[in-house]
């Protein structure tokens, strides 16, 4: 005679939850990045692990699609981070930004469309994060100062004059 095990209803439940959560996991999104030229330098490592896992206190960090890549916040309207762009020279455009993190030199550029990019300066690989308008209608970009405990894991080898 065949004999039946009966799933006791916290099993039961825990198996329909799991059946429920599988899917929407399956649904996290992807926010499409193109690497850095030098994104495959082994500098970039330290950065990406000690990256912060939320920006500007509510911009949750999101997956990527590329090596040495970061985002957070949705697609359409995220801060996006590239480690092993090419380091920028000097220009009148630099500022050094202080936080509790350390401090960070960064090329600071305005386009035209409203986006801003900071890019490390005298750091090698260089560090890029832009910064859609989309973000700057409700957060200031002073939340590149949270980013400076992982940028200073690539040593400053020149500062902004």
């Amino acid at each position: 005679m065949p004999r039946r095990v009966l799933m006791s209803s916290r099993a039961a439940r825990a198996a329909a939850l799991g059946v429920l959560v599988l899917p929407l996991a399956a649904c996290a999104t992807t926010i499409g990045a193109t690497p850095a030229d030098d994104a495959a330098n082994p500098d970039c490592a330290p950065v990406m692990l000690a990256l912060p896992d939320v920006l500007a206190g509510d911009l949750e960090k999101a997956k990527t699609n590329a090596q040495a890549t970061a985002a957070w916040g949705e697609p359409g309207a995220a801060v996006t981070l590239r480690c092993g762009v090419t380091p920028p020279g000097p220009s009148p455009d630099c500022q050094r930004v202080e936080s509790p993190g350390g401090a960070v030199d960064w090329i600071v550029e305005a386009g035209e469309d409203g986006t801003w990019r900071f890019t490390t300066y005298g750091r090698e690989p260089a560090v890029e994060v832009v910064v859609p308008p989309s973000v700057t209608e409700d957060h200031s970009t002073s939340f590149v100062g949270d980013l400076a405990q992982a940028v200073s894991n690539v040593a400053p080898t020149a500062q902004c004059s």
